[in-house]
């Protein structure tokens, strides 16, 4: 089972939603084994196919706030989640999409993210619409590196000041969610921070070039480790809360010492991104932005997030393979139109062959009427001819003197006549009654199997009851 993991570009807040256009996404593509089968940047219809596809939600789209949250499930779950973490939004809570962390946090609460629904909404069908079925979000924030005694931590209200005046900073922040205030979960100890630098903020804004797209997105690359002014991707976890920002290369060590307060550090910067800088001065330079920054591989964040539980994709934007999205559909037009073939096909056939075995049936019934009207003329009223002619033959054999089938004597001389190394002495009792003749043996009396062969020679059946022992000759005819 193969899995793509595609790294997500924030969303830009000054354009549109009817511009949204997705650049090149970088992506890796590992096996079942978890090794790296291909990697690089690719446009959305041309990423590889995998059995589940990962996409890593930047951290400046959402907001993740620990809270206390109601024992409700479903569409009751949906409906309170708003007003759990409304305090938090900046933006109406209605345009956003809530999601929950099914992981409890040592307090009991539980992890809520909120995302922009529209923004959500054209990542998720963009994937969907283009054969990536299986598809998960999980925040990139959740796969950091945790330091130690990060998970379920509190932050302190000195180092969410200093969040705030950091925010206050930040040039292209999201007006969707604004930073989990920490006096809900101050508790007296400081919180280890994790911050990580991405690199070049990956833009959403259509081109006013396309033809110069390349070169444009080459030289942003190229010069955004060394240009002081240029804006770098930053993301900030502490606990179960995490932001992201879009902060000018000069500022990002002020912004993360800042946003840390007198917290201790976790200092990353994501190396190995596709299409990233890939010389050794652009590479010192990127983590010159970010003194004591340790590389972290864009590959290593790519196996972190398959272990990563939150799912992002939840309520409406829940995996459902039963539906059929156009582009499913269209794969399956073939096979469609071919079984629906089949179908008419089948019952066109089962149809024709009713009504040919209807009128052969029809034939039969003429047939059988005309030959027992022609045997007997006086016949008047003709409902069941096989029957009618039966029932006319035996009375003409009794008639003329003639024994029937089904007379004591009959079934009397075929019985002697099959009885074989059965004694004739044998039999205890005979008992004719409804054109049927029981016969009882006497007790120790030991009747072959054959006896049933020897009597349907004779034109007769046989057939025993088990519980009197009795057994019972008619006329086979």
């Amino acid at each position: 089972m193969s899995t793509l993991i595609v790294l997500m570009p924030p969303r830009d807040p000054a354009v549109h939603s009817q511009e949204w256009q997705l650049p090149e996404l970088p992506f890796v593509l590992l096996d079942k084994a978890g090794q790296t089968q291909r990697a690089g940047r690719a446009a959305l219809g041309l990423l590889p196919k995998a059995s589940a596809t990962v996409l890593l939600i930047a951290a400046r789209d959402l907001l993740m706030v620990a809270a206390t949250v109601p024992p409700l499930k479903g569409p009751r779950l949906r409906q309170a989640l708003p007003n759990v973490v409304e305090d938090h939004l900046i933006q109406d809570s209605q345009t956003c999409h809530f999601a929950l962390d099914p992981a409890r946090l040592a307090d009991g609460k539980q992890t809520v993210a909120a995302v922009d629904r529209g923004w959500f909404r054209f990542l998720v069908e963009g994937f969907r619409a283009t054969g990536h079925r299986n598809l998960r979000a999980v925040p990139v924030a959740r796969c950091l590196p945790e330091g130690p005694g990060v998970a379920g931590a509190a932050a302190t209200p000195a180092a969410q000041a200093g969040a705030d005046a950091a925010a206050a900073r930040a040039s292209e922040g999201d007006e969707a969610a604004e930073p989990a205030d920490s006096a809900e979960t101050a508790g007296g100890a400081s919180v280890p921070v994790t911050a990580c630098v991405f690199g070049p903020v990956m833009s959403t804004a259509p081109a006013l070039l396309p033809d110069m797209g390349t070169s444009v997105a080459t030289l942003a690359a190229s010069t955004t480790a060394s240009a002081p002014g240029a804006l770098l991707e930053l993301a900030i976890a502490r606990g179960p809360s995490a932001e992201g920002f879009a902060v000018p290369a000069a500022s990002v060590a002020a912004t993360v010492e800042a946003l840390a307060g007198d917290a201790s550090v976790a200092r990353y910067v994501l190396t190995g991104v596709p299409g990233e800088p890939a010389s050794a001065a652009e590479k010192a330079a990127l983590a010159a932005t970010l003194p004591g920054a340790q590389p972290l591989g864009f590959e290593t964040l790519a196996k972190r997030a398959l272990a990563c539980k939150f799912d992002l994709c939840q309520f409406e934007f829940a995996a459902q393979p039963w539906r059929l999205d156009r582009a499913t559909l269209r794969r399956l037009r073939v096979p469609i139109v071919l079984v629906a073939a089949s179908l008419v096909v089948a019952i066109v056939g089962a149809n024709v062959q009713w009504l040919m075995l209807a009128r052969q049936r029809d034939a039969i019934n003429t047939q059988m009427t005309e030959l027992l009207l022609n045997a007997f003329p006086k016949t008047t009223v003709v409902l069941d001819p096989a029957g009618q002619m039966s029932r006319q033959l035996s009375q003409l054999r009794v008639a003329a003197g003639e024994p029937s089938p089904d007379d004591f004597l009959v079934l009397a001389d075929g019985l002697a006549r099959s009885l074989g190394p059965v004694p004739a002495n044998g039999i205890a009792a005979l008992d004719y009654h409804d054109r049927r003749l029981d016969v009882t043996f006497k007790p120790g009396v030991n009747v072959d199997a054959d006896l049933g062969k020897r009597l349907a020679r004779n034109g007769l059946a046989l057939t025993q009851d088990s519980s009197s022992g009795k057994w019972t000759i008619r006329s086979a005819s």
